[in-house]
């Protein structure tokens, strides 16, 4: 994959990073539940992290190296809320789990479509970064919606 193809993903991804950190950001400080506004901080914080990290390879080609992780796959029986600023905390972790999967399934589809080996490669790895993501929050959702499990 020549550089500027390269670039090009890796700007997509970054306004991807931008996306959600502003969304979080934007339920942090409309929401009046202190709970919601300390997870949706951290996850904005988590996304302007992910941002910078992305950034960083404009400065030279570099692998991305990420773990795979266990998808239990809990976003996928649940309906994507709707946004609102009274929404219960298992709701707005709903809502940031869908979009965490929705940018997940959008990085596959990109790698389905690839035919450049270093291309496919990079947009599995975003996938699986954004899979990281939605994990982390299936997590916060289960003991959120599901207390009883703990």
């Amino acid at each position: 994959m020549n550089i500027d193809a390269y670039k090009r993903i890796l700007a997509m991804a970054i306004e991807n990073e931008i996306a959600a950190h502003d969304f979080y950001k934007s339920i942090c400080e409309k929401t009046t539940n202190e709970s919601l506004k300390q997870i949706f901080s951290e996850l904005a914080e988590e996304e302007q992290k992910h941002k910078i990290f992305l950034e960083g390879f404009f400065s030279g080609q570099k692998s991305f190296h990420f773990a795979e992780v266990t998808d239990f796959k809990v976003t996928e029986s649940i309906e994507k809320p709707r946004p609102s600023i009274d929404m219960k905390p298992a709701d707005a972790i709903g809502l940031a789990m869908k979009a965490e999967e929705e940018a997940m399934r959008l990085y596959l589809g990109l790698a389905d479509s690839s035919m450049d080996s270093d291309q496919k490669e990079m947009f599995l790895n975003l996938s699986n970064m954004e899979r990281s993501h939605k994990v982390r929050l299936e997590e916060l959702y289960t003991s959120m919606a599901y207390p009883e499990v703990w």
